[in-house]
């Protein structure tokens, strides 16, 4: 993939187009390339091995996915029904606004090493600066996803060394995080409470395990759900490897196509994702071959450096 960053630098965006890269792939690799805020945000390592499904399920269903060397089932909660007295179930979180909330979340805690968390105005800002117009249908989306969020439960199963397993069986905010829907509020815009807390569980193992990226890379595919969970993986594997490493098709399927029933269609949409990632990943080495992928041994997507 580093041929399109080549073309663009030498020719512009019409060069790369004009060798037949794909016109989503160009556009994505421009902007990451032209992007020059240098914000880094925070993922739980967790969130990087197993995410959130990318699609809505009906209110009530579970949802669990599993890696090599982690679970995660998300378990939907329940919200007073109309009449107040009944309890209705809810969904679980989907799709790329929740994805871009827990990263907020993560990242305004590892940076400021506290479990409060402020939203209001300093979440809209940071929404509008990935790329997230404020209003209209985006509005309701993420409201929609922060209630959901407050509402979930969250069980990692962990397979550590030594054979060992861990469980983490936790909500991820002890406080909702949104205002509710007969609040005057939201008619002037305000969605959310000023702060949540993140739980103590949640907040001890993001500080234990933070994975950093490049706030430019998921601003330009902001709205792909698989191509920002393939780039959270690719950002958490590649840097540690210490030799080329095989990931089998049925274990890409396993982990990112949930929903999916056929492995060949898994495989077509997969692909063109990976390549939408790696746009905004130019120092990632990944092979494809017939059984899978190989990853090789690549320079995080944020340097040591910036870090520190």
């Amino acid at each position: 993939m580093g041929t399109v960053h080549q073309l663009i630098e030498a020719g512009g965006k019409q060069a790369a187009l004009q060798a037949e890269f794909d016109r989503t792939v160009v556009e994505a690799a421009a902007q990451y390339m032209a992007d020059e805020d240098a914000g880094i945000g925070f993922l739980y390592s967790g969130w990087c091995q197993a995410a959130l499904p990318h699609r809505r399920l009906p209110d009530g269903q579970s949802w669990a996915i599993h890696s090599d060397r982690i679970s995660l089932l998300v378990e939907p909660g329940s919200k007073p029904g109309p009449d107040g007295k009944s309890f209705l179930p809810t969904g679980v979180a989907y799709g790329s606004r929740a994805r871009l909330i827990f990263l907020y979340l993560q990242s305004t805690a590892i940076r400021t090493r506290s479990r409060e968390i402020e939203l209001g105005r300093s979440l809209r800002e940071w929404l509008v600066r990935m790329g997230i117009p404020q209003g209209g249908k985006s509005q309701r989306d993420v409201r929609d996803q922060a209630e959901r969020i407050s509402r979930c439960r969250f069980t990692f199963h962990i397979q550590q060394s030594g054979g060992r397993v861990g469980l983490v069986n936790q909500s991820v905010v002890d406080s909702a995080m949104f205002v509710p829907s007969n609040d005057a509020n939201e008619q002037q815009g305000s969605l959310f409470v000023e702060t949540a807390r993140l739980s103590e569980v949640f907040f001890e193992l993001l500080q234990r395990h933070p994975v950093p990226v490049q706030e430019a890379a998921i601003r330009a595919i902001n709205n792909n759900s698989v191509a920002l969970d393939i780039y959270a993986w690719l950002a958490y594997r590649l840097h540690v490897l210490g030799k080329p490493t095989s990931i089998s098709w049925t274990a890409l399927k396993g982990q990112f196509g949930g929903g999916v029933s056929r492995m060949d269609n898994f495989r077509v949409t997969f692909l063109d994702n990976l390549k939408l990632t790696l746009a905004v990943y130019p120092d990632a080495r990944v092979d494809v071959e017939e059984r899978g992928l190989i990853l090789h041994p690549s320079k995080p997507p944020v340097p040591e450096r910036t870090l520190r």
